[in-house]
């Protein structure tokens, strides 16, 4: 394939964020890459597709500074791009969860290996917790993983409290890239728990690297693919379409866009309701045309990659 997806987060501290957005969004279209980037005053975090040249050159240079040194990309083949646009934005927080005191480069988790992962996550003193959202879950995840029934991240140091009963065991705290168990870890640990790990990399990663194996369904991501095998040891389903509850990994964004909802949806229903979740949504007068797909992204017509340097406006205030 001639495409690459960068998948890449780095907690690090990182002044002059206005500047550093900049230089950065410059280099990403000297490359030509698509995708959304977060900068903030405790690190960077990015998702990006480009040419297979491109994502090599850019990764040689995001390495080359020291501040970034340490930082892992997840690489991934791609047909096509797999983002319509770039952003490359200014944030408070990388991954916002409400916790700009915690610093993971400071303290957090114990980080495993794919492969020690995988060693670790059947023995019987450890739990093994998913810090994601439930559409992202209920699509795929590790099999006797423990789910915290969040929507949002920022809801989960308001669900902490569930895990108190594992206290005397080993949390094995995991993620699609990494980034949100470094919080969720370091929480976890600013919170009494003492044996805290977390998936190095993600599901993603594991992947890569250790087959997939265990991890049942598919893995939801953030880009135009909605969702990517990861288990070619042992794949299953484990989601069930939301209309006629079949066995289906097909995601879907409702075609209501005031309900917008994830979720599985089997290619009959998908017909049958025109992109719909449900008879309700398909009737509503703002429903989106179905084209089969149920993704619906924005139109990107007479886009200009140049455009984000000349129409961002900086926040008005980051703390660090």
């Amino acid at each position: 394939m001639d495409y690459r997806v960068l998948l890449y987060y780095c907690y690090t501290p990182i002044e002059n964020v206005e500047q550093f957005r900049e230089e950065h969004h410059r280099l990403c279209l000297q490359l030509n890459l698509r995708g959304r980037i977060i900068v903030a005053p405790e690190g960077l975090n990015g998702t990006v597709s480009g040419l297979v040249a491109d994502c090599a050159e850019y990764m040689q240079l995001v390495k080359a500074d020291p501040r970034f040194a340490a930082l892992e990309f997840k690489v991934e083949e791609a047909e096509a791009h797999t983002f319509q646009k770039l952003h490359v934005r200014v944030k408070p927080e990388i991954v916002h969860v409400g916790l700009p005191h915690i610093k993971p480069y400071e303290r957090t988790g114990v980080h495993l290996s794919p492969e020690e992962f995988r060693a670790m996550k059947d023995q019987d003193d450890v739990v093994i917790v998913d810090v994601r959202s439930d559409y992202e879950y209920e699509l795929g995840r590790f099999k006797n993983a423990v789910t915290l029934d969040i929507e949002n991240f920022r809801e989960f140091p308001d669900r902490v409290e569930r895990l108190e009963q594992y206290k005397d065991k080993k949390i094995l705290t995991y993620c699609t890239g990494g980034i949100k168990c470094e919080k969720a870890s370091a929480f976890l640990l600013e919170q009494g728990f003492e044996n805290v790990y977390q998936l190095h990399g993600g599901i993603i990663k594991y992947g890569l690297e250790a087959g997939g194996e265990d991890f049942e369904g598919k893995c939801y991501v953030f880009d135009g693919r909605v969702a990517v095998d990861v288990n070619h040891v042992n794949p299953s389903i484990i989601s069930a379409c939301h209309h006629c509850h079949t066995p289906s990994d097909r995601m879907v964004n409702c075609a209501n866009p005031h309900c917008n909802a994830h979720v599985p949806l089997c290619e009959t229903c998908g017909e049958q309701l025109q992109g719909a979740c449900s008879p309700a949504c398909q009737e509503h007068p703002d429903k989106r045309p179905y084209d089969g797909t149920g993704t619906y992204p924005k139109i990107s017509n007479h886009y200009r990659p140049e455009q984000g340097l000349i129409s961002y406006r900086a926040p008005t205030a980051i703390k660090n």
